[in-house]
């Protein structure tokens, strides 16, 4: 099929008629669009919205984290991981999320969208939500003897930690520099 003779999907219609097994939850209000669903079907389910032409889903924008620790209402999981999607294909956005516990990982994406990189690395450093096969989990924010997780509800303010000299990152970035030519 020509890219002229495509047709814009809705997100939400294309997910439930071939993943409603892995969906949890659907919500659409004033154009906020989100889905949440299984660990279970996390690669799946993205790989769906990247690669379907209606969807087209190509600019992974954001991976963030949230802890939910504190939050009124019962959850059945502590920690969710929340892909911001948008296509600029067709212009249109989505939220995904995936709800994960102390102890449980995620598969990585970042073999998908190598924008995944640093939000999957931020997302363990601060709340301590493991990617797997993500290829260089290491800290960006913190300094490398840092202990703990400083986003999560329960790290305690007034902790002390020792000082050390940060990671510069330069080997990250020497890398980079001779897998573009450039050094």
């Amino acid at each position: 099929m020509t890219q002229t003779n495509q047709v814009k999907l809705d997100p939400i219609d294309a997910l439930q008629g071939r993943f409603s097994h892995h969906l949890e939850a659907v919500s659409s209000a004033h154009g906020d669009v989100a889905v949440v669903v299984s660990r279970a079907g996390l690669r799946e389910v993205m790989a769906f919205l990247r690669d379907e032409a209606g969807l087209n889903f190509n600019f992974l924008m954001d991976v963030v984290g949230v802890d939910y620790l504190t939050h009124p209402e019962p959850r059945k999981t502590r920690f969710e991981v929340v892909y911001q999607l948008y296509s600029l294909h067709w212009g249109h956005r989505l939220r995904v999320k995936v709800g994960v516990n102390v102890g449980q990982t995620l598969p990585t994406l970042c073999d998908m969208w190598a924008s995944a990189d640093w939000g999957e690395r931020e997302t363990w450093e601060m709340l301590g939500i493991e990617f797997e096969g993500h290829p260089n989990l290491k800290r960006l924010l913190t300094h490398k003897d840092f202990i703990g997780y400083p986003l999560r509800k329960d790290y305690p303010t007034k902790k002390r930690q020792p000082l050390s000299e940060s990671d510069t990152m330069v080997d990250e970035m020497e890398k980079r520099l001779r897998f573009k030519g450039l050094k």
